[in-house]
């Protein structure tokens, strides 16, 4: 729940009414009309999605993007698809969350101290963005990384989202690292005294499927991260 000086609702706000990428909002919008036989009864959010969870969190998860008949469907971050079957058991293992399973944005899902976002705010085709669409999604992270004035650790889903967090982090002058960081899961990269970025495989089904990333490699994650919440 936002605080009444919360900067989050404007950001929301901002998110919900953006149609800066035409593909984008084209597709969301045709996804969310077409529906799938089995969501037929279900009425489409169909625009960009915001984040979701405790504006004074330690923890960002930072996600690729809304999934056609997930987020696109539902209205809220990894809500309602099988990769949000697999983050939020995990984040329930660890206590960042408060029930196992997140279907629509109305089910009594809370976050403590855990804050989730992604680095573009609607579904794509096929799961793939271009170049121009992050770039004009990248606002709206910035806002939410200077806003989480708590933000301690960054969990990195999918070599995509963090290298836009190592870039973000670089522009608001959280780090000056000398090498660049690799994307690798379990990766853990300090960008500065009291900053750490975690790497982790998506929960997504072409990894949850093919047994590259398991429950236990997830755990581990969100492991890794109490650790350094702790160490911070």
């Amino acid at each position: 729940m936002h605080t009444p000086d919360s900067p989050f609702p404007s950001i929301d706000r901002r998110v919900i009414r953006c149609r800066r990428c035409p593909r984008l909002v084209a597709w969301r919008e045709a996804a969310a009309r077409a529906k799938v036989r089995r969501f037929a009864e279900c009425k489409y959010w169909g625009k960009p999605v915001p984040g979701f969870g405790d504006p004074r969190a330690q923890l960002l998860i930072v996600g690729l993007a809304p999934a056609a008949h997930g987020g696109n469907r539902t209205g809220r971050m990894f809500t309602g698809d099988r990769s949000g079957d697999w983050l939020y058991r995990a984040l329930h293992r660890a206590g960042f969350a408060n029930q196992d399973i997140s279907v629509d944005r109305n089910d009594g899902m809370l976050l403590r101290n855990c804050y989730i976002t992604a680095t573009c705010r609607c579904a794509p085709p096929q799961n793939k963005l271009l170049p121009e669409e992050l770039h004009a999604c990248r606002p709206f992270f910035l806002e939410e990384l200077r806003a989480l004035r708590r933000l301690r650790v960054i969990v990195a889903l999918g070599r995509i989202a963090f290298d836009a967090s190592v870039d973000a982090t670089r522009e608001l002058g959280r780090h000056n690292l000398r090498h660049r960081p690799v994307f690798a899961h379990g990766t853990v990269v300090r960008l500065n005294e009291a900053l750490v970025l975690i790497g982790s495989y998506h929960p997504s089904q072409q990894n949850t499927f093919t047994g590259r990333l398991t429950e236990p490699m997830l755990d581990g994650v969100f492991r890794l991260s109490k650790t350094s919440l702790g160490n911070s």
